[in-house]
């Protein structure tokens, strides 16, 4: 099963990274947002990746062209030019980078690789967000329900910090950051069958509109509830908070 990932956005919310290459290549951990999303979906068994590339994709196709040299040992003999690759630590992936255009909508990113897909079920998440996600029982809840598509619903991060008061106003706990307990949005990590393609208008459809929403009102789009760890990455904060979780040793998405 191929697994889509979106990484042709602007990023603008967070300029100071992106100026030079896309958001999904922003790096926590000294690794891009992309290969821990990758890392996640390879943990359940899902090797197979479409990058849907549009703004700075050129950095994309670099990484992945030289992944097997940064990630092993090399030994370069500058006399003749040739390079051996010695003690390779890369990833058992198939990575496709294909250019979906630089305006193109989430939507119509996803329409554009119709061809890439075949007539299989494939997934589809944001470049821009971390969960510890369990994609082998999301896929098989959407085999279980027999509809069109799958969404998985989340817990936003609470947008103000929280704390435990005790009798006398002395604060008991205090936590920056929590994960909401109320409400569910749109996290991403979608299962779709071919058919959810003919909702796709064209290059300028948001995903997140019609896409679903037509599909919703079809009666052919499931929930799947992940009550766990969710985090995107819109803002710096954002990042350093993600930051915070890998440099700690308490990254929730690190399952492999």
């Amino acid at each position: 099963m191929k697994t889509i990932i979106l990484a042709g956005g602007f990023g603008t919310r967070i300029a100071e990274e992106t100026a030079l290459k896309p958001k999904p290549m922003v790096e926590v951990g000294g690794h891009p947002l992309l290969w821990h999303l990758m890392q996640i979906y390879a943990a359940h068994g899902f090797n197979d990746f479409v990058v849907a590339c549009g703004y700075r994709g050129e950095v994309i196709k670099d990484y992945f062209a030289s992944f097997d040299i940064r990630n092993s040992d090399v030994r370069v003999d500058l006399t003749d030019g040739s390079l051996d690759i010695e003690r390779r630590h890369s990833a058992n992936w198939r990575v496709a980078c294909i250019d979906t255009g630089v305006g193109t909508m989430t939507g119509g990113r996803v329409k554009a690789l119709k061809d890439e897909l075949g007539s299989s079920t494939f997934m589809v998440t944001y470049g821009d967000g971390l969960a510890n996600v369990d994609i082998a029982a999301l896929v098989d809840f959407h085999r279980s329900h027999g509809k069109s598509a799958t969404v998985t619903a989340v817990h936003p991060p609470a947008r103000f910090g929280a704390m435990d008061l005790g009798a006398d106003d002395s604060v008991v706990a205090f936590q920056e950051k929590v994960q909401s307990r109320e409400g569910w949005i749109n996290g991403g990590f979608f299962v779709f069958e071919p058919e959810v393609l003919d909702f796709i208008a064209d290059p300028a459809t948001r995903l997140e509109a019609e896409p679903l929403s037509d599909l919703a009102d079809a009666g052919e789009l499931m929930a799947y509830r992940h009550g766990g760890f969710w985090q995107p990455m819109d803002t710096l904060r954002e990042k350093a908070v993600l930051e915070r979780l890998w440099e700690a040793g308490d990254a929730p998405w690190m399952v492999w």
